[in-house]
């Protein structure tokens, strides 16, 4: 009896024991949760010195805009580093469309590289479960593989969205150089016939560009380099004719409201261009779609008749 006693006394001290323990660690990790939470919901500015001051007034600025940086600072910070040695020969044209893709100019190509990585990474744990379900231990490679391929989609879409806003701007940069035109044909000086058409346009990628280009002058840089400015950051071919003319036309005396117009118009020969060059391809485009409806046509009325002639009865 006694000895039965101290057996219950022993499974409940090992049942309070674990009872402890558990408690213990989920408490924990309600705690390491919850200042997650508060860390990624409240920005903070890192100390700094005089040598650094300027990167670290990126990273605080960078650490406002985007929550993900915010929470994931130290990881992104080490993959950045491996994407710096790994993918050295892409950063440049990385850093090219995030300009052109008009994200926060605080990002490096090297760290919002690492920020899609890590959004691949937080995505496989479902890639995982899914194929280990589906394939067994087999899976894990499969899981592997598709979180490389997301991690690639998301560079292409990056690409996408750059190539998307470029058009944009091209399709509405005739109109803002035929109201700066206007406005300068009617006594205005550029840079106030600049500042309306960027009020103009606020809210499009144009107005947004122009009004970079607007600020820049009136903090003190000359307009020249920050036109050169915008040309390298949006770095496109139509585009960096048309500002290289404007710079070229004012350092050779041309009057910009006659440049404007004859820019404008220069900008809607080639629009008028791309246009009869995407309609040519068009039909190209539509032939392989025409063959299959045609071969299924073709199989949808034929298809009874020779089922019928396959089928019936000999003799």
């Amino acid at each position: 009896m006694f000895l039965k006693f101290l057996i219950l006394a022993e499974d409940t001290e090992i049942d309070w024991a674990l009872s402890g323990t558990a408690s213990v660690l989920i408490g924990a990790a309600l705690f390491v949760f919850f200042r997650t939470i508060v860390n990624t919901l409240h920005s903070e500015d890192l100390e700094q010195d005089e040598s650094w001051r300027y990167d670290i007034n990126r990273i605080n600025e960078l650490r406002r805009v985007d929550g993900m940086y915010r929470a994931f600072h130290p990881l992104m910070t080490l993959l950045a580093r491996f994407n710096r040695i790994a993918f050295r020969e892409y950063l440049p044209e990385i850093n090219r469309e995030i300009q052109a893709a008009g994200l926060p100019r605080f990002w490096t190509a090297a760290e919002y590289l690492a920020k899609l990585e890590l959004i691949a990474v937080l995505i496989s744990p479902a890639y995982f479960y899914v194929f280990l379900e589906i394939l067994g231990p087999a899976g894990a490679v499969m899981a592997g593989v598709m979180t490389v391929v997301t991690a690639w989609l998301l560079r292409r879409r990056l690409a996408a969205r750059a190539r998307y806003r470029l058009l944009q701007i091209k399709r509405r940069l005739p109109f803002l150089l035929d109201l700066l035109t206007l406005l300068m044909e009617a006594g205005a000086t550029f840079m106030q016939a600049l500042g309306d058409a960027v009020q103009q346009f606020s809210g499009h990628a144009v107005g947004v560009e122009f009004g970079r280009v607007l600020s820049e002058i009136h903090m003190g840089k000359g307009r020249t380099a920050s036109l050169e400015a915008m040309r390298e950051r949006l770095s496109d071919d139509e585009i960096t004719s048309i500002i290289g003319s404007i710079i070229q036309g004012e350092e050779l005396g041309t009057p910009l409201a006659r440049l404007f117009r004859t820019q404008a118009d220069v900008l809607r020969i080639k629009r008028t261009q791309r246009a009869e060059t995407i309609a040519g391809e068009a039909g190209v485009k539509m032939l392989l779609p025409a063959v299959l409806v045609m071969a299924s046509t073709v199989l949808i009325i034929l298809g009874p008749f020779i089922l019928g002639f396959l089928y019936a009865p000999l003799g």
